[in-house]
C-alpha cells in the first residue's frame, strides 16, 4: 500500500469542478462528512492507489469531495477500482467518480510563475493590509441579501451599485457635488469595525463616505488600475463576499498615473513584459477585508485576473458563480499632494 501524503490544511472554498480530461485530480460523489466519512478516511482509502496530496470539499453539500493525487496514473487506478462499486473501507459507499480540473490556467510561454501570498505580511507591499473573517458568515448573508433587494446597474461584464457618490467610469472619478445621501444602514456594522482595522489612520471626519458594490460573475475580473488620486483620499477598503479571487499588484516605476496603453485595448500582455514591472499577488478569501493605503494605494496598480480557476499555493480553486465586493472610499475635496508624483493626476496637470 502506498503511503498517503495527505496532511490536513484549511482548504479555500469551491474547489475544482468535474471534467472528462484525465488528470491527477478526482471528483468523488456520495462521499464526505454528511455521510459519516472524514477527509482523513477518504485520504486513507484512496492512498492505496498512490500518494495523495490532499482531500477537500467539492462544494457545500458535504457529500462530494476532491481527491488530489501526485500522479495521474494513481488517480486512474483509483477510478478504475472504485467508480460505481461499493468501497469496503468507506462504509460500503458506492462512489461516483470523475476526473476534475487538472490545473489552473497556464501562464504564457516564458512567463514566470507568480507566487500568491496568503497574508499581507507575506505580500510585503507597504500600506496593504488584509484581515480574514472580517465579517461573520451570518453578516455576509445579511449584506448579500441587502444588496440583492436593491436595484443593480448593469455594466458590460458586471453589475454595480453606488452609495454616497456615484463613480463615473468614463472619467474614473466622482462628481463631488452630487451627493446621493449617507451610506446605507446595512453597512453600519462594517463601518463600526473599520476604525479598528490595522493600518487605519485617525481621522477627524468620517473615514469613508462612498461605497461601490460590484458583482463579478465567475471568470470576470478587473483591469489593472490605480484609483484616481484626485477622486479619493488615501485609504481604500475592499470587502470580499460570496467568492474568492486573486488580486495582483503591479508597479511600473517609469509609469504615469494613467494605465499602460495596452490596458486600453482589453489586454495587458505588453505591460507585464516590461522588465521594470514588479508583480505581486495575494489571495482574497470570502469575508476578508483588504486595505490599500500609502504606497500600496498610490503607486501600485491592482488587478483581478479574468480567470475561472485560481492556483493558490498548489491548490486549484474554482471561483464561485459570483463574487461581490464592497469598496469603501473617502471622496477627496481638494487636490492630492502625495509623494508619488508620477502616478498622481493632481500633480501631473
Amino acid at each position: 500500500m502506498a503511503k498517503s501524503g495527505y496532511t490536513r490544511a484549511p482548504p479555500p472554498p469551491a474547489l475544482d469542478t468535474a471534467c472528462t480530461t484525465p488528470s491527477a485530480v478526482l471528483y468523488v460523489a456520495n462521499c464526505g462528512p454528511v455521510v459519516g466519512l472524514t477527509h482523513d478516511d477518504v485520504a486513507a482509502a484512496f492512498g492505496a492507489y498512490g500518494e495523495v496530496d490532499g482531500v477537500h470539499a467539492a462544494d457545500d453539500s458535504g457529500a462530494r469531495v476532491i481527491v488530489r493525487f501526485r500522479e495521474p496514473a494513481a488517480a486512474g487506478a483509483a477510478m478504475a477500482a472504485l467508480h460505481g462499486r461499493p468501497c469496503s473501507v468507506l462504509s460500503g459507499r458506492v462512489l461516483h467518480i470523475r476526473y476534475s480540473v487538472p490545473a489552473a490556467p497556464k501562464a504564457r510561454p516564458g512567463a514566470p510563475v507568480l507566487p500568491v501570498a496568503l497574508s499581507s505580511s507575506e505580500l510585503g507591499i507597504p500600506g496593504v493590509h488584509l484581515v480574514q473573517e472580517f465579517v461573520t458568515a451570518a453578516e455576509e448573508q445579511e449584506l448579500l441579501a441587502a444588496v440583492d433587494s436593491r436595484p443593480w446597474k448593469r455594466l458590460a461584464k458586471r453589475r454595480v451599485q453606488h452609495y454616497g457618490y456615484e463613480f463615473l467610469y468614463e472619467t474614473r472619478n466622482v462628481d463631488s457635488k452630487q451627493f446621493l445621501g449617507e451610506l446605507p444602514s446595512f453597512v453600519s456594522k462594517v463601518l463600526d469595525k473599520i476604525g479598528a482595522f490595522p493600518g487605519v489612520k485617525n481621522c477627524t471626519s468620517k473615514l469613508v463616505d462612498q461605497l461601490t458594490v460590484n458583482e463579478y460573475p465567475c471568470g470576470v475580473g478587473l483591469s489593472p488600475h490605480i484609483d484616481t488620486h484626485s477622486a479619493f483620499e488615501e485609504m481604500i477598503l475592499s470587502l470580499s463576499l460570496a467568492g474568492s479571487c486573486i488580486m495582483e499588484f503591479r508597479q511600473y516605476p517609469k509609469g504615469s498615473w494613467r494605465a499602460p496603453p495596452s490596458i486600453g485595448n482589453g489586454t495587458d500582455e505588453v505591460s507585464i513584459q516590461d522588465p521594470q514591472c514588479i508583480r505581486k499577488a495575494i489571495f482574497l478569501p470570502p469575508r476578508s477585508m483588504l486595505l490599500m493605503s500609502g504606497e500600496g494605494r498610490y503607486a501600485w496598480h491592482h488587478y483581478i485576473p479574468h480567470h475561472k480557476i485560481d492556483d493558490v499555493a498548489g491548490q486549484v480553486i474554482k471561483r464561485n458563480s459570483r463574487r461581490v465586493s464592497f469598496t469603501f472610499r473617502k471622496v477627496r475635496m481638494d487636490l492630492c499632494d502625495c509623494e508619488y508624483r508620477q502616478f498622481c493626476d493632481s500633480q501631473s496637470k
